[in-house]
């Protein structure tokens, strides 16, 4: 992880452990595109109309540093790579709903984001009949390119992981936990097959234990991922309802499987059915009523919502603003010598100044692109002799200047 990449994710552990509210995260991040300029000038945010005084106060007093420096020594210790708001590869799906993440743990294979997903989930406590329909259609969706979205719990979930990974469009789990606990622990041969070959992902800090209250959060991710959620068997009081609500409230389509009427854990579909989730047998019911967003999402260039774009030459907004005399904020600690046993080092203060962005790199960014066209992420990281996350940060603040655009599949050209 370098510096820049550092000071992003110490930013964004600031605003995490800061604001209690990840709406109020969400219009700051867009107001703003870098956490490291958000957190450079929070008394901006009452001048914009983006926090009220009390909020602001409470960020100022610092209060969440200890809970900041805690998770950052133990992310670094365990060395857990780390996916935040401003990075190019954040996927678009979560940035559109009201609260997303500021930051995703992530282990596996990242390139999973750019790929058409659905939901599954389901019972834990499950029929026979439920696993046996999940697994068969999670293979048959993996079959044709479509990755396989669900919570890694026992059950459906688990059958639904399964099968995705027997295909290529393969699978993504979104943990409720910490990224560095396995649960439930007879997972724990599922968790090494979807960190070697499909990917698996968590908002919350190492260490995280299965809080009840964390699934329900943990779904919103799941669904926001997805162009739909398939729930293959549900009681009548079921998590699995809530991720479906969630699907509903942020546009995406909801399946459910109808099963034997005898089966109590087969109500909650029965309800979604009347409620009018599209009932379906297979894998093709759900490609059929998918096709006009799955060719839109193959068809189309991907529209990233950063913060508000400026026109070519126009200063990008806060950059300029006066500034208060206040106490600069202070920057993450330093990296210790013994991860396990180093004491933190004294904050360093932080120059307001420091997120500008070299403007010999925005410079080479753009006459490459201009000279190849467009160009992968990955290709650009090799001609310019640059790390990923150093180039992402470039490519997103120069989308809000109007100089790039971004294609699906992490493609790049000048806009």
């Amino acid at each position: 992880m370098s510096d820049a990449e550092r000071l992003e994710f110490w930013s964004c552990l600031a605003l995490k452990h800061g604001l209690g509210s990840a709406r109020l995260r969400k219009k700051i991040l867009e107001r703003y595109g870098l956490a490291s300029l958000a957190v450079a000038r929070p008394k901006a945010w009452l001048e914009q109309g983006l926090a009220n005084s009390d909020q602001v106060s409470a960020f100022l007093g610092e209060s969440w540093r200890e809970g900041a420096e805690r998770e950052l020594a133990m992310a670094e210790e365990q060395g857990l790579a780390v996916l935040t708001w401003s990075d190019a590869r954040y996927p678009q799906g979560l940035r559109e709903i009201p609260d997303p993440p500021v930051l995703l743990y992530h282990s596996g294979d990242l390139s999973l984001l750019d790929s058409p997903g659905l939901a599954m989930v389901g019972a834990r406590e499950c029929s026979r009949y439920g696993m046996e329909l999940a697994h068969r259609i999670a293979v048959d969706l993996a079959q044709q390119g479509i990755t396989v979205i669900s919570g890694m719990a026992y059950g459906i979930d688990r059958e639904a992981h399964l099968g995705g990974l027997a295909g290529p469009g393969g699978s993504i789990a979104v943990l409720g936990t910490g990224l560095d606990l396995v649960y439930p622990a007879c997972n724990r041969d599922l968790w090494r097959e979807l960190s070697d070959k499909g990917l698996i992902l968590t908002e919350f800090g190492p260490g995280t234990k299965p809080l009840g209250h964390n699934f329900p959060q943990r779904n919103r991710i799941i669904s926001a991922l997805s162009l739909g959620v398939l729930v293959v068997e549900a009681k009548s009081k079921s998590g699995s309802l809530i991720t479906a609500r969630l699907a509903m409230e942020q546009g995406r389509e909801v399946f459910a499987v109808p099963g034997p009427v005898s089966l109590p854990s087969y109500r909650g579909c029965h309800g979604l059915i009347n409620q009018g989730a599209k009932l379906v047998h297979n894998a093709e019911d759900i490609l059929v009523e998918l096709a006009p967003q799955l060719q839109a999402f193959l068809g189309q260039a991907a529209r990233v919502k950063v913060p508000p774009r400026t026109r070519p030459g126009q200063a990008r907004p806060g950059l300029l603003e006066p500034q208060t005399k206040t106490r600069a904020f202070a920057g993450p600690p330093s990296r210790p010598r013994s991860p396990a046993k180093a004491p933190p080092s004294a904050p360093t203060p932080v120059d307001s100044s420091f997120p500008e962005l070299d403007q010999s790199l925005e410079k080479s960014v753009a006459e490459h692109l201009a000279a190849a066209g467009t160009v992968h992420l990955d290709v650009l990281c090799r001609a310019l002799e640059r790390q990923a996350g150093e180039l992402s940060g470039v490519l997103v603040l120069l989308e809000m200047k109007g100089v790039v655009r971004r294609l699906p599949g992490m493609y790049y050209r000048l806009a």
